[in-house]
């Protein structure tokens, strides 16, 4: 008898792909992924921040609006990154359409693969797409009263 060892490429699952007014988690989104071919599990969460390198005033929250189409753009990305080999699952979530106050998450993303370095990679290249790609947009608040459209055309 002879053993053949068989090797099946089948496109990562995407188990969260979502434009969303609700608060996001990342422990849902690391279990979300979570795989007996996965070695690795690589998370980012986007929170937040207090300031902007380019106005002096403290950031006080965002509200971020999308165009209707932003769950399909969200969606043709992040299956590119799931048809890549090794990979096992993705979730990755924006949230819109609400308030964010100073630590809230505006982004989260998971993603399991075989080996650390694909995790790694994916996770990281797959947020970068979609902070570039998604049409959503931020609007800052400052402490002045002031605010700021971010990436609006």
């Amino acid at each position: 008898m002879r053993w053949i060892n068989l090797v099946m490429v089948v496109m990562g699952r995407i188990e969260v792909c979502e434009v969303t007014s609700r608060q996001l988690d990342v422990g849902s989104h690391h279990e979300a992924v979570v795989d007996p071919c996965a070695g690795a599990i690589a998370t980012f969460a986007g929170a937040v921040r207090d300031h902007d390198p380019a106005n002096p005033n403290p950031v006080i929250f965002l509200e971020y609006q999308a165009h209707p189409t932003a769950g399909d753009v969200l969606r043709s990305i992040t299956e590119e990154f799931a048809d890549r080999d090794g990979i096992c699952a993705i979730a990755v979530s924006h949230r819109v359409d609400s308030r964010l106050d100073i630590g809230e998450l505006a982004i989260v993303c998971a993603v399991s693969s075989a080996h650390r370095r694909t995790a790694l990679d994916v996770c990281s290249e797959l947020v970068e797409r979609v902070k570039h790609e998604l049409p959503v947009w931020k609007l800052q608040k400052f402490a002045d009263g002031s605010q700021e459209w971010v990436n609006c055309p």
